[in-house]
């Protein structure tokens, strides 16, 4: 009993995360992930884990979430007719195999060096969701051949280097080729599934240090952060949902993305070993 009593605090901790990363999740459109791998990492180092691969068990576990919430959103935005299915067929090949690769990269790196390049991202995701416009364009139509193939890769290889769906990445993307917003969101969940699903699979053979490792630990995966958070992930985001129709969604976002270069900035300080 005394052992399963000292996890409490981390399941109640679990929860709130899961919580909160559920309410902007719907709030703001924004992926679980570029939540969920801070706050992995500040939770599991305030449990007395820490070591060369703790990055490693937070991008793994926040991509295990990544599966079932994508799964869910491209369900919900297919009802609607939404999805761009013909792109998603097109540009899956190149994520997935641009995933891989950045799975065998972060097994192969430090913690220090996974959250300078989450801190680097982070910061310039910030920049974009506080400034980027709806009227920027770089084409009227997405990508295609050699350009999509090198494109593509590269939207996977990302990803995975944050922990992140396709959302980040991906919506920017189809809205500066034209792609209308909420029908890019509906296809990017798309591409969150082909960005999780095979990394995941590859991080779940990945031998992590017993230090990096909190308890149950598969792999790379915590299981019970993957269970808590999805539970509260699913139950919180139709709540986001519903405030971000009685609220600012500007003035919110551009309040996440000073949190998020906040949040951004410190994992750059945390590198550098300050």
């Amino acid at each position: 009993m005394t052992d399963l009593i000292q996890y409490v605090p981390a399941l109640i901790l679990l929860l709130v995360i899961g919580a909160f990363a559920g309410v902007m999740a719907g709030l703001l459109g924004v992926g679980g992930g570029i939540i969920l791998v801070p706050a992995f990492y500040y939770a599991f180092d305030a449990l007395g884990y820490g070591g060369d691969q703790l990055m490693q068990v937070c991008l793994a576990t926040s991509l295990a979430t990544i599966i079932v919430t994508s799964m869910r959103s491209v369900s919900s935005h297919h009802k609607k007719g939404a999805v761009e299915w013909d792109i998603l067929k097109k540009w899956a090949p190149g994520i997935a195999v641009g995933a891989v690769l950045g799975m065998l990269t972060v097994s192969s790196l430090r913690s220090s060096t996974l959250q300078g390049i989450f801190g680097f991202l982070g910061i310039f995701i910030g920049f974009y969701m506080a400034f980027g416009k709806a009227t920027w364009r770089l084409g009227d139509e997405m990508p295609a051949g050699l350009k999509r193939n090198i494109i593509s890769p590269f939207v996977g290889f990302l990803s995975v280097l944050m922990g992140i769906g396709g959302g980040s990445f991906g919506v920017p993307l189809m809205s500066l080729h034209g792609i209308a917003i909420h029908r890019a969101v509906a296809t990017a969940a798309g591409f969150g599934v082909i960005i999780a699903f095979p990394s995941v699979i590859g991080f779940l053979f990945v031998d992590v240090a017993a230090d990096s490792a909190p308890p149950f630990t598969l792999g790379a995966v915590n299981i019970p952060a993957f269970l808590v958070v999805i539970s509260m992930t699913l139950i919180t985001a139709p709540i986001g949902a519903k405030l971000a129709h009685r609220l600012d969604a500007k003035m919110l976002k551009r309040i996440f993305a000073v949190f998020l270069i906040v949040v951004a900035t410190n994992m750059l300080r945390k590198a550098a070993g300050y």
